[in-house]
């Protein structure tokens, strides 16, 4: 997994430890072998709820994931095995979250979203000019307003301005022990970053670092001090800092093409790419849709983000799981 191109952070056994830990879904980590030698591997995990009732997914709350092998014939014995254990469990449907179109398994495709990545270096400047000119005038702004940041391991702060951030976009919370356990998994390949206005933390992104990759993972900001431009700075910073650290790629995640965060991404200047889901429909006759864009969903979001914060908290982590 470490050793393969398209690895990712959501392939390693930190991340299945942490899923398993919080979560408690099932893990059915997949590996092809050849003369005792691992070519390919898949994780794997099975989720039962009364929302989905039984699925595979690779992997629960990830952006990436999906085959990893290093031939046809072991990518073509994973793709088997998913069938059988999909027939097996009786599953609603089985997905997989390639991020390259050499991970597909050939199922049917769910092209949902897209991912963004950019070269970074060591080069303060350079990074700065690698942002196009719109941009890079208000990271240039926010660069005015004294705004400083740091680096923790502490989560609490984040996690209450990232679940007040979800409430407002009508999405359930996660349980604070995500982000605890996500830092003990990960330690030395994880922190917080938090920005500092005169003392206060008013924007905070947790990030991921993979090989030669930072991955800023999930971030939010304080919507009372959106005049300071808190997200142009952070993730301008976040960058700088990671060249800075000697890391090469920042991949600012996925979005939905139909979203705001897609639009803040796309004016970063970014490289684009499209991700290729696949689903495999078993006992499932159309295809699963949870993204927020269903009208299904809509009644339910807008009265989410009517709800009292701490009510939302409470009740945010135990709706999320059905979700992943």
């Amino acid at each position: 997994m470490l050793a393969h191109a398209q690895g990712s952070p959501f392939h390693t056994i930190a991340w299945k430890n942490s899923i398993e830990e919080t979560f408690g879904y099932k893990p059915l980590y997949l590996v092809a072998t050849e003369d005792e030698q691992i070519r390919g591997v898949l994780p794997l995990f099975l989720v039962e709820n009364i929302l989905l009732g039984k699925a595979l997914l690779s992997t629960p709350f990830a952006v990436y994931g999906g085959i990893l092998a290093d031939s046809e014939a072991a990518r073509q014995a994973l793709t088997q095995y998913v069938r059988t254990l999909a027939d097996f469990f009786q599953v609603q449907y089985v997905e997989l979250r390639n991020a390259w179109p050499e991970q597909c398994a050939g199922f049917a495709p769910a092209p949902r979203y897209v991912t963004f990545t950019q070269e970074i270096g060591p080069d303060d400047q350079k990074v700065l000019l690698s942002i196009p000119r719109k941009t890079r005038a208000a990271v240039r702004k926010s660069l005015g307003f004294g705004l400083t940041s740091r680096v923790t391991l502490d989560p609490r702060t984040f996690e209450s301005l990232y679940s007040e951030n979800l409430r407002k976009l009508g999405t359930p919370s996660f349980p604070a022990s995500h982000f605890d356990t996500l830092l003990r998994n990960f330690r030395g390949n994880i922190d917080i970053r938090e920005v500092i206005h005169e003392g206060k933390v008013i924007a905070a992104v947790m990030s991921l670092y993979f090989r030669d990759q930072a991955l800023p993972y999930y971030g939010a900001s304080d919507p009372a001090f959106n005049a300071l431009q808190p997200n142009n700075f952070m993730y301008y910073d976040q960058m700088r800092e990671a060249g800075r650290a000697g890391y090469r790629t920042f991949d600012f995640g996925r979005s939905k093409r139909i979203s705001g965060s897609y639009d803040f991404k796309c004016n970063w200047g970014m490289t684009e790419r499209d991700l290729p889901y696949e689903i495999l429909l078993v006992k499932k006759k159309e295809m699963p849709n949870f993204s927020p864009n269903n009208k299904k969903f809509q009644l339910p979001i807008k009265i989410w983000q009517r709800l009292p914060l701490p009510l939302t908290r409470a009740l945010g982590p135990s709706l999320v799981r059905l979700v992943p």
